[in-house]
C-alpha cells in the first residue's frame, strides 16, 4: 500500500468517476486504475462498485476510504513540521467564501496578505453555503469563511467577529423615519431578498419570523446572490432590505442617509473560518485567519449585548 495509492483512492470518491479522479491526479485512466485494482488485490476486498455509474464505493470500501483521508492528511503534517521550523509559511491555501462576505472583506486583506507570503497561492472561490460545507467534506477546500453555526459534527468552527445586520431603507418606506428598529417592524411584503440557497436570506427571514411569510405579497419574483442588487433596488425603486455591516463601508453620505440600526440588542450573523476536523495546513491557516482579524473593526471582535441569528442551510 502506498500513500499515492491512496491519493487515486479518495479521489474517485471525490469525484465518483475513474476519468475525471485521474484527470485531477495528472495521471492517465489506465495508471489510475491499475494502482487501485493492485491496492485491491493487496486487501482482498473491491474498493469501489465498477457497476454502478456514478461510480460508488463499496461497503467495506467506505471504511478504506475514510481511513485513507486520515493516513494521507497525518502524512501532510511532515510538510507542515519543516515549513514551522523554517519558520516558513508557504504552499497553496483553497478558500471558500460566502458571495455576501467576499466583496466587502477580500479586498481589505488580498494583499496586504500576498506581500507577507509571497511563497503563498491563494486560490479562492465564491459558493453558497451549502456548496463550501461540501467542498470541506470532500477535501477540496482548505478552509471557509462562513456564517455559523453550522452544527456539523465534520466540521471545525472558529468565531472570527460579529456582524450586525442594518436596515436600508428608501425615503417612501416608513421604516425611513425610524430612528432604530425592531424586530417586529419587518415586514417581508416590502423587504428585498436574496434567492433560496443564501444563508444570509434565512438569516433575515429569522429576524421576521414570527411576523410573515414570502410568497403571497408580491407580483415580481427577484432572484439574485449579490447584496449590490438588493441595494440598487432600494435605490432607484422602493421598499427596503437587510445588509451586513461591512457592506456599509463604500455607501455614499447620500446612502449612509438610508440606513437604520436595530434597537439593542442587535441582530448579528457569526463569521467563522471552518475547516474539516482532521484539517491540515495549520501555520497557512493560522497566517489567513491573523490577517483577517487585523482588518477587522475591533468592535466587531466581541459579542456584547447581540444577538446571533441563527442559519438554516439550504439542502
Amino acid at each position: 500500500m502506498t500513500t499515492v495509492q491512496l491519493e487515486y483512492v479518495v479521489a474517485v470518491d471525490t469525484y465518483r468517476s475513474f476519468v475525471v479522479a485521474a484527470e485531477k491526479c495528472f495521471v492517465t485512466q489506465p495508471t489510475l486504475s491499475m494502482q487501485i485494482q493492485k491496492l485491491e488485490d493487496e486487501l482482498g476486498i473491491k474498493i469501489f462498485d465498477r457497476s454502478k455509474l456514478p461510480v460508488v464505493p463499496t461497503e467495506i470500501g467506505i471504511a478504506v476510504i475514510a481511513q485513507g483521508r486520515i493516513i494521507l492528511k497525518e502524512s501532510g503534517r511532515i510538510k507542515e513540521i519543516i515549513a514551522g521550523h523554517k519558520k516558513e509559511v508557504q504552499g497553496t491555501l483553497r478558500v471558500g467564501i460566502i458571495p455576501t462576505l467576499a466583496p466587502y472583506l477580500l479586498p481589505r486583506i488580498l494583499t496586504g496578505f500576498m506581500k507577507k507570503y509571497p511563497k503563498v497561492k491563494l486560490e479562492i472561490w465564491e459558493h453558497p453555503t451549502e456548496q463550501i460545507v461540501q467542498l470541506l467534506k470532500q477535501e477540496q477546500l482548505d478552509c471557509g469563511l462562513l456564517a455559523t453555526p453550522l452544527q456539523n459534527p465534520n466540521l471545525e468552527e472558529q468565531p472570527l467577529f460579529y456582524e450586525s445586520f442594518v436596515v436600508y431603507a428608501a425615503k417612501t418606506n416608513s421604516l425611513f423615519e425610524k430612528k432604530y428598529i425592531k424586530p417586529e417592524d419587518i415586514d417581508v411584503r416590502d423587504v428585498w431578498l436574496l434567492n433560496e440557497g443564501h444563508c444570509m436570506r434565512n438569516q433575515v427571514l429569522n429576524i421576521c419570523k414570527d411576523k410573515f411569510t414570502m410568497g403571497e405579497y408580491k407580483n415580481l419574483e427577484y432572484n439574485t446572490g449579490s447584496v449590490e442588487t438588493l441595494k440598487r433596488m432600494v435605490d432607484l425603486n422602493a421598499g427596503y432590505t437587510i445588509l451586513p455591516e461591512l457592506s456599509l463601508q463604500d455607501l455614499s453620505a447620500r446612502q449612509m442617509n438610508m440606513v437604520r440600526y436595530f434597537k439593542a440588542p442587535e441582530p448579528v450573523r457569526e463569521i467563522s473560518l471552518v475547516t474539516h476536523r482532521f484539517f491540515i495546513k495549520q501555520a497557512l491557516i493560522e497566517a489567513f485567519k491573523k490577517e483577517i482579524l487585523a482588518h477587522v473593526p475591533d468592535k466587531m471582535k466581541v459579542q456584547k449585548n447581540r444577538k446571533v441569528v441563527d442559519i438554516m442551510i439550504e439542502k
